[in-house]
């Protein structure tokens, strides 16, 4: 039996130990063999692993002990809980069994006599909420103690331990090199101590630095052998072994001939000076590393961290994990809207621009929606909790976000590949060099022969090529999401720089999809004309009802009663106000009802041409007026369309409207294709139509309907503003809901997959050229280390440039 995409699941493990982008291909081979699991992907820059699969056929615990035998380890995370409600120990064993059946919970110990629990889970897997959730509904209240980040605590001390080793490494490695600066004719005039010459005195110094600095590649090396794979450490052991054994070889040897001068040529400083350079690029590499989640970070921060809530008639400042579905939280104002929520009471506003990116504070009363991490400005509301935890819409984000940055794009697929071989053969090249300067270049000198072999070790490690694309994927798409752009993931990002037509819809995507009054034509005075058109009007529920008479409230105008009122379908509605009989509606409803408004069709007309809908007015069987109502564009639509014109990408515009409202439309804004008339099951059709021509296709849309042709396109991007289910079917969501976020994806995208390109043309060239440079002997081996280590540095430093892209505004 199959496993449907229904059966499976996603879970995300924090790997630890990994070295170079061998290691991470190693283990997503081994997690990807496992029976149940559908794909497996390990970020070496994150030390993440993403896998899919059938938690009938494989847990969690399972997948973790795969990593363990591979030689890494792997991540949890612990949640300590005070228990209420506890009588005797059958409660705490029946808790204890309750949250270790829950998925992504590896270990859960309860105290009945401390009254506390402790939880070792995979955040991936489950939350906090979903633990407290648990206890609730076995009877009893789990309040949160201590949640401890093991996996920020784990960077940090990683981070310590590498500067401490890296202190030790060159304390003991600087007098090595002293003595072999000594050794350079053009520095005859440095003074060497006689100490430092002496080879025990070197043995001394550089034991430490090989066997206990540089213990971690030999522990890497050992572990990728046994696994039958190589990696950077068998690179790095390798060289580092050749010379320090050779030298310890040519150490005993002049004691043991009892020679009292100068020691023999020795290697020591060579492979201390490796060791401390190789872990000082690690070092520069892990801070660099660490700067590429900034942006996870900083979205993060915009949660708010507490929530003041009404419980029992008692306002309660707790957590805002403990936060649960119905309750009510007051929101003060400058305070942070703590979880996603309707507005109960009160009236305000609320600054929502760190998720739609609009300025202006949006209007916020009873009945109305709100998120979390927005900023209340000035009134009180009291708001019920509809979404919290990780349901609430900034979590959301975050999640696609972390998925993204976590997610193979295909180009990587191709470093994959190469590093995966690259190990094996340059080990294969030095041996070859070795042989060549020793049988021919220059015959029986050993030591010459093995510092080019060594040097061709050193100058190969592959960490470059790993990092080249996730580091650029990470800071890309953590750079677009402070843009409001979502790339669901690597592919998508790539991807997008293809894009050379755009299908846009037209409601709610060009246009605002709320229609508004526009134009007043009014045979006598506009103020009375409008008091009894939109006294008529609000009655009716239809959506240009509602546009005139919002639109005539807000130049303040007050309106009277109703005496009568009647909807005629197809034509209109007829309506007494202040005893004046009313008609508003088509040229059709004036003829059935013998009014002359022959004189308004001409500028009727020339309204409709430019997009609008019209409605005639007459007043007691005289023509009075019109009244032009429109779906007027985004402020933004015109500059989008402009700035994708520049960037050679065709614009069509699709609508389910009549062709002369679309043109009109379209005309406003600077698109030249216009496709009118299109049922909801017809727009995938077009996309299909663009795609036979052979063109990258992006759909961009906000409605239900939107979905088969977001599915259908080379890339969808939903309308952060539209419905769930578009954003559902797309592979970007631009949160803004303006069209300019369209060219800033496709700017970003296009900046990103240069900068890959640059990465992975320095990683590549820059190990091409150094292996032969490093064979015909024009590289010392020290030379080879610290170009080895400047080179992982130099490829995350250019990624991090991508954080700094500005748009376009």
């Amino acid at each position: 039996m199959e496993t449907t995409a229904a059966q499976t699941k996603q879970s995300s493990i924090q790997i630890t130990g990994m070295t170079c982008a061998a290691c991470a291909n190693k283990i997503e081979k081994g997690l990807s063999k496992m029976d149940g699991v559908t794909s497996a992907n390990v970020n070496f820059a994150l030390e993440k692993a993403s896998v899919t699969y059938d938690p009938a056929k494989v847990e969690i615990k399972q997948l973790e002990e795969k990593i363990k035998k591979l030689g890494y380890g792997s991540l949890s995370e612990v949640a300590q809980f005070n228990l209420e409600g506890m009588t005797c120990a059958a409660c705490a064993n029946k808790i204890e069994k309750g949250l270790s059946k829950l998925p992504g919970v590896t270990n859960a110990s309860v105290n009945f006599a401390m009254e506390t629990a402790r939880v070792e889970f995979s955040p991936g897997e489950v939350s906090i909420q979903e633990m407290q959730n648990k206890v609730k509904k076995l009877g009893y209240t789990a309040i949160v103690k201590q949640e401890d980040q093991k996996s920020s605590d784990h960077r940090s001390k990683e981070l310590s331990n590498q500067k401490r080793k890296l202190l030790i490494s060159v304390i003991l490695s600087l007098p090595l090199l002293w003595t072999m600066v000594g050794h350079f004719s053009f520095t005859s005039w440095i003074y060497v101590p006689e100490l430092f010459m002496n080879p025990w005195f070197q043995l001394i110094m550089a034991t430490p630095v090989q066997f206990y600095i540089g213990k971690q590649f030999y522990v890497g090396a050992y572990k990728a052998l046994r696994n039958a794979s190589a990696n950077m450490d068998v690179l790095v052991s390798l060289g580092t072994s050749a010379a320090y054994f050779y030298s310890l070889y040519l150490t005993i040897e002049w004691s043991r001939m009892g020679t009292m001068h100068h020691g023999p040529q020795l290697y020591f400083e060579t492979s201390a000076v490796l060791i401390t350079l190789v872990i000082l690029g690690k070092l520069f590499e892990s801070l660099a590393k660490g700067r590429t989640s900034e942006a996870i970070k900083s979205l993060m921060g915009l949660q708010a961290k507490t929530a003041l809530v009404i419980r029992d008639g008692k306002e309660l400042t707790i957590p805002v994990e403990e936060v649960i579905v119905g309750d009510v939280v007051l929101v003060r104002p400058g305070d942070k809207v703590p979880v996603d929520g309707e507005v109960l009471e009160g009236v305000s506003s609320v600054d929502e621009s760190m998720l739609t990116g609009e300025s202006l504070p949006v209007e916020k009363r009873a009945g109305d929606a709100v998120i979390g991490a927005t900023i209340n400005k000035n009134g009180i509301l009291r708001v019920k909790a509809t979404k919290v935890g990780k349901e609430t819409a900034l979590a959301q984000i975050i999640k696609v976000v972390e998925e993204a940055q976590g997610s193979k794009a295909p180009i990587q697929r191709v470093a994959d590949v190469i590093s995966g071989i690259f190990v094996p053969i340059v080990v294969g090249i030095a041996v070859v060099a070795f042989l060549v300067w020793y049988f021919l270049v220059t015959p029986g000198e050993f030591s010459v022969a093995l510092e080019k072999a060594i040097a061709i070790l050193v100058i190969a490690c592959p960490c470059a090529l790993g990092l080249a694309t996730p580091t650029s994927i990470m800071a890309g798409s953590g750079r677009a999401a402070e843009l409001g752009i979502l790339f669901k993931g690597g592919e998508h990002l790539e991807q997008t720089h293809k894009i050379n037509a755009i299908i846009l819809d037209k409601t709610g995507t060009v246009t605002k999809g709320k229609p508004e009054l526009t134009d007043v034509l009014a045979e006598g005075n506009e103020a009375e004309f409008l008091r009894l058109v939109g006294a008529a009007e609000k009655n009716s529920e239809h959506p240009l009802a509602e546009a005139i008479v919002t639109g005539i409230q807000e130049k303040n105008i007050e309106l009277p009663g109703t005496e009568s009122f009647e909807a005629i379908p197809g034509f209109g509605i007829k309506s007494v106000v202040e005893g004046k009989e009313l008609l508003i509606g088509t040229r059709r409803l004036m003829e059935k009802y013998d009014v002359d408004a022959k004189k308004a069709y001409e500028s009727m007309s020339r309204l409709e041409e430019s997009g609008k809908t019209s409605m005639l007015v007459a007043i007691d069987s005289r023509y009075a007026g019109m009244v032009a109502v429109a779906d007027t564009i985004k402020e933004t639509s015109k500059d989008a369309v402009s700035r994708l014109k520049e960037m050679g990408i065709e614009v069509i515009m699709i609508t389910g409207d009549n062709e002369r409202t679309a043109k009109a439309i379209a005309a406003q804004v600077g698109i030249d294709h216009v496709r009118a008339e299109v049922l909801p099951e017809g727009k995938a059709e077009e996309v299909k139509k663009l795609q036979a021509q052979g063109k990258k296709v992006a759909m961009v849309g906000d409605g239900i309907n939107d979905a088969p042709a977001l599915a259908m396109a080379d890339i969808g991007m939903a309308i952060g503003t539209g419905t769930d289910v578009a954003m559902e079917a797309a592979d970007v969501t631009l949160m803004r809901g303006d069209l300019t976020s369209i060219p800033d994806a496709i700017y970003m995208s296009r900046k990103t997959m240069a900068n890959i390109k640059q990465n992975l043309f320095w990683a590549l060239g820059y190990n091409t050229l150094g292996i032969p440079v490093a064979a015909i002997g024009l590289l010392a081996p020290w030379v080879a280390g610290a170009a080895m280590a400047l080179s992982s540095v130099s490829v995350v430093l250019n990624a991090l440039r991508l954080q700094r892209v500005k748009v376009k505004q």
